[in-house]
């Protein structure tokens, strides 16, 4: 029983600590409201972009940027994936483009996207070689 009981706090400490991300500018822009939180919005090409992925390893995946994110942003994903077996919804690629089409004009991956409850750009950036910490920082330096 000890063991069990071990498994689900582990557990549940796996699920509290991961950010969500949203797809749905709208709900994230409600969200953003209602915590008084900026929304962080990444494009990326999730399986073919290599500093999408390494973003994704060294900043996003991290436990130090998921217990930040879910405290300070909410979190908004355009990912523009290439192979098929990763395809997104046609409802999902259309959203994905009207983001593209408003906040990535340069057409850069990753680009991250700082934003506020309304939708007004804050700052971009995108990959740099910077611990989960230091980009955390650097995300908060946009703060409106």
């Amino acid at each position: 029983m000890k063991h069990f009981l071990s498994i689900i706090c582990i557990l549940f400490s796996l699920v509290s600590n991961a950010q969500e991300w949203h797809t749905d500018i709208n709900q994230a822009k409600k969200i953003a409201k209602s915590e008084n939180k900026n929304i962080v919005l990444v494009f990326q090409g999730g399986d073919w972009c290599i500093p999408c992925m390494k973003l994704d390893k060294e900043v996003w995946n991290t436990e130090t940027f998921k217990t930040s994110a879910k405290e300070d942003f909410v979190m908004l994903l355009a990912n523009f994936p290439r192979k098929n077996k990763n395809k997104l919804s046609a409802q999902q690629q259309e959203a994905n483009a009207k983001l593209f089409e408003r906040y990535n004009q340069e057409g850069f991956f990753p680009l991250v996207v700082i934003m506020n409850s309304e939708g007004k750009v804050l700052g971009k950036t995108g990959y740099k070689k910077l611990s989960a910490k230091k980009y955390i920082e650097h995300l908060q330096s946009f703060k409106s």
